[in-house]
């Protein structure tokens, strides 16, 4: 492929997605939509028989209160989740490779009960069935991206990590008046392929929502 794959998620994943894209012999760029920060938060490990983890983001930015509960076994979205938990001293009960809808019904159907869930501010899961308390930690607010970035995607190929980003990507694109048949995308779930609106010269979505998925899928990309 001779374009540019455009990288839009925050740092540290952008890095890690830069990383794979030259693993790949794949160009890339980064551009940012988001930068990522800490919040205070709380909570007990006798409260809870398990830690739900949906982004590697949650141990990365969760602070000194994650000592407390890595007494709790971890149910963790993906490998690179679990991989992030592990380094910082969690036993991984469970992966999950098909969504958060699924590993939260995996962790049910194992017997959790009053799992707590370490999430974003704009984390997609709610106190329902095996969860019993959300706790956020961190926080992924937008930054400001000039038009010459916007308008430098043209002929090019931006990955979207999420439903939010595609969102952001496509008020960008409008906002900036570039037209939107110019962008390829490559989202990693049907939702997030969804969120980005339609217009687009071609959406390309990852078979699982993974990042390797996500750039494995640009390669379906035709020029």
């Amino acid at each position: 492929m001779s374009r540019t794959v455009v990288v839009l998620r925050p740092e540290p994943g952008n890095a890690a997605t830069m990383a794979r894209l030259a693993r790949e012999g794949l160009a890339g760029r980064a551009l940012p939509l988001f930068a990522v920060h800490a919040l205070p938060w709380k909570a007990r490990a006798a409260d809870h028989d398990a830690l739900i983890l949906t982004s590697a983001n949650a141990v990365r930015f969760g602070g000194e209160g994650l000592a407390t509960l890595r007494t709790l076994p971890v149910y963790a979205v993906g490998m690179r989740t679990a991989e992030a938990a592990s380094m910082a001293g969690f036993w991984i009960a469970h992966v999950g490779r098909t969504g958060k809808e699924a590993l939260v019904a995996a962790a049910e159907a194992r017997g959790v009960r009053r799992a707590l869930h370490l999430a974003g501010r704009e984390h997609g899961l709610t106190v329902n069935g095996p969860i019993s308390t959300v706790a956020i930690c961190y926080a992924s607010d937008p930054v400001d991206v000039p038009a010459p970035a916007i308008d430098a995607l043209a002929g090019q190929v931006a990955l979207v990590h999420s439903p939010r980003a595609a969102e952001r990507l496509a008020a960008l694109v409008d906002a900036y008046r570039l037209a939107r048949d110019r962008v390829a995308i490559a989202a990693i779930s049907d939702a997030a392929g969804a969120a980005a609106g339609g217009g687009w010269r071609t959406v390309a979505v990852a078979r699982r929502p993974t990042d390797a998925d996500l750039v494995a899928a640009v390669h379906r990309l035709a020029d």
